[in-house]
């Protein structure tokens, strides 16, 4: 079975003034939250859900009601990044397949075979046509990540990084082994993502590419006004 782990603790400090305080992966996107678009996508693939809940975590359970989701909070959502959010959901790290991704990124089922059908043992998706635009950049040779990070060099970069990664087999002991290291190590304010970035170069870190597909990462209201716009033409 393949599972889902979101990361759903965070408060969004880019975006909070713009949108009220209120929690990004809550917000309505035409008709239902962010959340709940992506759970329920999920799930009509069978895919068991987790979401790692901190900040309004009411607001987001309430967002999911009726939904078979299992929840795990990351009571230090406040002085804590992402790392520490998976690590209160680390019993999940087991199992076939894991879908790892970040509650406030907007997805369709058009990427989800990019996802579920890609037999290597790890893959982040990544974007070809956001260079220019793009927020955290990947320098990617051969299919696999060589550089990231949000000040890689636009001349070096060549794909964005969308927030949403499979990792499966015995990589998933791998990661939970990295993962534990790192909490132990006192590295609370990484992104959950550093997991795989200290593999580098060890071992690939693969992509897959979904160009000409829409995505959008809520970090400012500019992000949640292109999921109101794309939303209201499908929905018409």
């Amino acid at each position: 079975m393949t599972k889902a782990i979101l990361m759903a603790a965070g408060r969004g400090t880019r975006i909070s003034r713009d949108i009220d305080g209120n929690c990004k992966c809550t917000l309505d996107i035409g008709g239902t939250t962010l959340i709940r678009h992506t759970v329920e996508m999920l799930q009509r693939h069978g895919i068991e859900v987790h979401i790692v809940v901190g900040y309004q975590k009411e607001r987001v359970i309430n967002a999911l009601t009726g939904l078979p989701v299992h929840f795990h909070e990351n009571v230090f959502y406040s002085v804590t990044n992402s790392l520490a959010s998976l690590w209160f959901a680390k019993e999940q790290l087991s199992g076939d397949s894991i879908i790892l991704g970040n509650a406030d990124v907007f997805w369709e089922e058009n990427l989800l075979p990019i996802l579920l059908e890609d037999e290597r043992d790890c893959v982040m998706l990544s974007d070809s046509s956001r260079v220019e635009q793009g927020d955290y950049l990947f320098r990617v040779e051969n299919g696999a990540v060589q550089e990231f990070g949000k000040g890689l060099d636009k001349n070096k970069a060549n794909c964005e990084y969308v927030g949403l990664a499979k990792i499966q087999g015995s990589f998933i002991r791998e990661c939970k082994s990295e993962l534990l290291y790192m909490i132990e190590n006192q590295r609370y304010n990484a992104w959950w993502e550093q997991i795989l970035y200290n593999m580098i170069p060890g071992r690939s870190i693969w992509t897959g590419d979904v160009a000409g597909h829409f995505w959008a990462e809520i970090d400012f209201i500019e992000d949640y006004q292109r999921i109101l716009d794309y939303r209201k033409g499908k929905l018409i």
